[in-house]
């Protein structure tokens, strides 16, 4: 039986992108809680939207890569959709759940739900190869050159072309951030063909729980929000004890 080879730089890369999400989420949480003192609003400042938009890219980038690399071990339809359906079934479940927490800021669009849409259109497009950089150029920068009220309807703001944000938790829509999991999977493309050993060489024992991190990266996206927010939730109840 053949050894499976394993990228672990990539899955460390990815690791990485998780514990900045998480240390920005409890962070989040924190301030959500009044902990953060002075009062930070995430939304709107410019060092909470940088934090966002630098994990959320690098995020998207390594699933774009992590696609050209399931295409290069000649992964079919049928393993591609069960882990599509752990996306969906996932992204569900946080819509649900945000419901439940914030009923009038609910998930619609999140990263989640983004990545199932993404995940399909990324697989159809693979074969484009270097045709993919003009393809992530133009969805990097399509809501820059175009947006129209049409797409403020709660049921088209998922294209990311809206003239207003909506008011959700968490807003991940296909423009721009397509462009970032296409670039990811070009990058990929190349560096399979081209420099391998980039990413098949050997990573420290150092980085190794990084990369272990990175390969369970859905179940700790999924876990660590309840976790936090039980923990603080605990602590807050405590403090009101006390």
């Amino acid at each position: 039986m053949s050894r499976v080879e394993r990228f672990d730089r990539l899955d460390a890369l990815r690791g990485a992108a998780i514990v900045w999400m998480a240390a920005y989420h409890f962070g989040f949480d924190l301030n959500h809680f009044g902990l953060l003192q002075p009062r930070q609003f995430p939304n709107a400042d410019p060092v909470w939207i940088a934090h966002r938009t630098a994990i959320l890219s690098l995020f998207l980038f390594c699933a774009g890569f992590g696609q050209a690399l399931a295409l290069d071990a000649a992964q079919g339809w049928p393993r591609f959709w069960r882990r599509w359906a752990q996306v969906a079934g996932c992204a569900l479940l946080v819509s649900i759940g945000s419901w439940l927490v914030f009923p009038r800021s609910w998930i619609a669009f999140g990263v989640l739900h983004a990545l199932a849409l993404m995940l399909v259109l990324a697989r159809l497009l693979a074969p484009l190869r270097s045709g993919l950089w003009g393809l992530a150029a133009m969805a990097l920068t399509a809501p820059l050159a175009w947006r129209h009220e049409f797409f403020d309807a709660p049921w088209l703001s998922w294209t990311g072309l809206v003239t207003r944000k909506p008011i959700t938790e968490d807003y991940v829509p296909l423009l721009p951030w397509f462009g970032m999991l296409l670039a990811g999977l070009a990058a990929g493309q190349w560096v399979l063909a081209r420099r391998r050993h980039w990413v098949a060489g050997a990573l420290p024992g150092v980085l190794q729980p990084l990369a272990v991190l990175g390969r369970w990266s859905l179940s700790f996206y999924m876990v660590h929000q309840p976790v936090f927010f039980g923990l603080l939730t605990a602590w807050m109840a405590l403090g009101a004890r006390g």
